[in-house]
């Protein structure tokens, strides 16, 4: 889910509202306007489920929390990692 699904999901809408609104053919049977009904309603719905589940994943906005690892070596050769949290 999350952007892909969004991106699908905004086709699916897209395919049904041409199914509803453009396709004037009725044949035996079905009516692909009820089918692009359906299609706008499903693709709704997932645009939404994907949009929740996009922005539960990118984490919180304006945190202050960073954290740094590096490692440094002198000029004779001795390394040693650093390790830094700031809030």
């Amino acid at each position: 889910m999350g952007l892909p699904g969004m991106v699908f999901s905004s086709i699916a809408v897209a395919a049904g509202a041409i199914m509803y609104w453009a396709i004037t053919y009725q044949g035996h049977g079905f009516r692909f306007s009820t089918i692009g009904v359906i299609l706008m309603i499903v693709g709704a719905f997932c645009f939404v489920a994907s949009a929740v589940v996009f922005g539960v994943s990118r984490g919180s906005i304006g945190s202050n929390r960073h954290s740094l690892d590096r490692q440094v070596t002198d000029t004779s050769g001795n390394t040693s990692s650093v390790h830094e949290e700031t809030k």
